[in-house]
Formats: structure tokens, sequence, C-alpha cells
């Protein structure tokens, strides 16, 4: 599976950014899709992830009520929409997808590259 992250960019606090991930390779159908980041000088961290059937999600704490997960199957491509950003949500967000709905990265088979989301104050 080959993962591609896109929709990263510039934004001022309070604004909003949609990322997109798209897999080509194989279907992600049977696969659960997890959102991670990782900030300048920082460990990468669980953002949020969502099973194969869409009907159950996790959220990190410092995104839950910003930020939501989706996916579209028949597209082969999950989503990260995220709202009320912070300067904190500044990182490298990256996608991956596994067998497993889990919240951490070694759960996580296949890697995206990351898109970089800058959020200024």
């Amino acid at each position: 599976v080959q993962l591609q992250a896109s929709g990263g960019g510039l934004v001022q606090a309070g604004g909003s950014l949609r990322l997109s991930c798209v897999a080509s390779g194989r279907t992600i159908r049977d696969l659960s899709l997890g959102w991670f980041r990782q900030a300048p000088g920082k460990e990468r961290e669980f953002v949020a992830s969502i099973n194969w059937n869409d009907n159950l999600t996790y959220y990190s704490d410092f995104v839950k009520g910003r930020f939501t997960i989706h996916r579209d199957n028949a597209k082969n491509t999950g989503f990260l929409q995220m709202n009320s950003m912070k300067p904190e949500d500044t990182a490298v967000y990256s996608c991956a997808v596994g067998p497993l709905l889990g919240q951490r990265p070694e759960e996580y088979d296949y890697w995206g590259q990351g898109t970089l989301v800058t959020v200024s104050s």
C-alpha cells in the first residue's frame, strides 16, 4: 500500500484545513486508518483513528471536538478535517493504515510521507 497525504499548509489560528490520505496499490477498505503528527523536536503523537467501516473513531484529547476523521472507501481515501486550529497544532501530519484500530504508531503497517501544517497566531 502506498499512501499520499496532502492538504497541509499555512493557516491562521481559528482557521480550518482538511487533510487527505489517498491509498494506492490495494484497497484499504478492510484496514483501520490513523493520523499522527510530529512537531519539531517532539515525538510522533496520535491524533485520530477510524475503523474500516467508518463507524468507530478515536481522538486524542487535544483534538477532540475540533478535528474529525472520516473515510471514503469507494475512493480509497481518508480525511482529517481540522477546525478551530491552534498554533500548537503545527506539525507534520502523517496517515497510516493497518489491521488494528490503534493509537500507537507500531500498530500501523503502512505510512504516508506526511504533510506540513503550520498554524500562525
